[in-house]
């Protein structure tokens, strides 16, 4: 009985072990400004070690585009999720972002022959596009989450999107886009045949 008693103490101590080592501790943020942020945010990272390349072998060529991102929330799920859009739209404006910039130049003079002034104005308009960018086959490398002095969730999130055959979407968005289009083309062979047999049908009556 006694060992029966021993052991149940065992297993239910390991169980508390193994729920405590299991938990994730956030860190508090301390004083109304921000002096502290994970390395790998300010891209202090091994690139080569962020993505999983190795130094020899059959994927030594292996690369990734990073993005980071953080968002503030009193919602952990939505903080996270809020960072991995900004993250997602940090990748995808190195694939195909567009930069466009006008620019508004006014000058005149003002006052007398003698005694002129001369007024200038300039108005300078820069804009950011990204449209219609995928990133999927994105992974997750770092990820962390610490405590605003209100007591908000900040998560930062770091993305890396690998290039290529090394994305695991790489086969299926290829398959994905034939089919797609395979789909497409018969659809419009089936829909020519349909109206031809119509027009040949209201030709013979």
């Amino acid at each position: 009985m006694n060992k029966v008693k021993k052991l149940l103490m065992v297993v239910t101590a390991g169980l508390l072990v193994a729920n405590c080592s299991s938990t994730y501790k956030m860190k508090s943020e301390n004083g109304k400004v921000l002096n502290e942020v994970p390395k790998w945010y300010m891209n202090d990272f091994s690139e080569k070690k962020a993505c999983d390349t190795p130094t020899f072998g059959k994927d030594k060529d292996k690369m990734c585009i990073f993005g980071v991102g953080t968002a503030v929330s009193p919602d952990l799920a939505l903080a996270i999720e809020k960072g991995m859009m900004i993250a997602k739209a940090e990748m995808a404006d190195i694939i195909r972002g567009e930069m466009n910039k006008s620019s508004k130049q006014f000058i005149t003079e003002l006052g007398k022959t003698q005694t002129k002034t001369v007024v200038s104005e300039v108005e300078s308009t820069i804009v950011n596009l990204i449209k219609n960018t995928p990133v999927r086959g994105y992974e997750i490398f770092a990820k962390d989450v610490t405590i605003t002095k209100t007591g908000y969730y900040r998560a930062w999130i770091g993305l890396r999107l690998p290039m290529g055959e090394y994305n695991k979407m790489y086969n299926y968005t290829i398959s994905e886009a034939v089919d797609a289009y395979n789909v497409k083309e018969k659809a419009k062979i089936a829909y020519d045949n349909l109206i031809g047999k119509d027009n040949g049908n209201n030709n013979l009556q």
